[in-house]
């Protein structure tokens, strides 16, 4: 569907947009965070990266916990993380190696697809709290036709984005983006299925910038 845009100015877009790199995954941190209480006592970021998001959950959360299987990333986010005694970091791979919880709040932003799916997300429901949240902000692969209007639709609109965050001029890419990429083997359809059977009745959306985005909140104990 890409090809649907003129090569000259596909290619045009694609230069730009490497010219004025910008976060998509902290694009959405401002949504995530409006899904969640504005207290809450424990939380989890899962494949924390260079912490942006722990800090931000850390404004409202009595702990946070960030984990990630780069040791390079995770020295980085120490760095840029003001001394706290309720914000950590741990070296430990996903799924199995998650810290104990129970967690009141998990996030999850642009790593699922790195890690067994299933097993990921079915770890994240026994180590949160009763009533707890759950938040994915996730990559799917393009199947579908609304998948690749969605697609279409985000180059024009990332190079403007790009733009405005970078006042129009050209931007280095920010520690965020520096980790390793995957490309995603799950299609949104795939994704949907699989996370609903495993967290009943889970809301799940496609999203601009190649993104979906899930929301589950636990039920209280009986």
């Amino acid at each position: 569907m890409a090809t649907m845009l003129p090569g000259r100015l596909l290619d045009a877009l694609n230069r730009f947009n490497a010219a004025h790199p910008w976060d998509h995954n902290a694009h959405y941190h401002p949504w995530l965070l409006r899904q969640l209480p504005r207290r809450f006592g424990r939380a989890l970021d899962v494949g924390c990266g260079s912490g942006d998001l722990v800090r931000a959950l850390a404004g409202r959360a009595g702990a946070v916990h960030g984990v990630d299987a780069d040791a390079g990333i995770l020295r980085r986010a120490r760095e840029l993380t003001p001394d706290s005694d309720h914000v950590t970091y741990t070296l430990a791979d996903a799924a199995q190696g998650l810290p104990t919880g129970p967690y009141d709040v998990i996030t999850c932003v642009a790593v699922l697809h790195h890690l067994p799916f299933a097993d990921t997300l079915t770890r994240v429901r026994e180590e949160l709290a009763p009533r707890g949240t759950v938040v994915v902000v996730g990559c799917a692969r393009a199947a579908s036709a609304v998948d690749h209007v969605l697609g279409l639709v985000a180059i024009p609109l990332n190079a403007a984005t790009g733009w405005v965050k970078n006042r129009g001029r050209s931007g280095v890419r920010p520690v965020s983006m520096s980790a390793r990429v995957h490309d995603p083997e799950m299609n949104f359809a795939e994704i949907a299925a699989e996370a609903r059977r495993i967290l009943p009745g889970a809301r799940v959306r496609r999203r601009l910038f190649w993104r979906y985005t899930l929301v589950w909140r636990a039920p209280g104990r009986a």
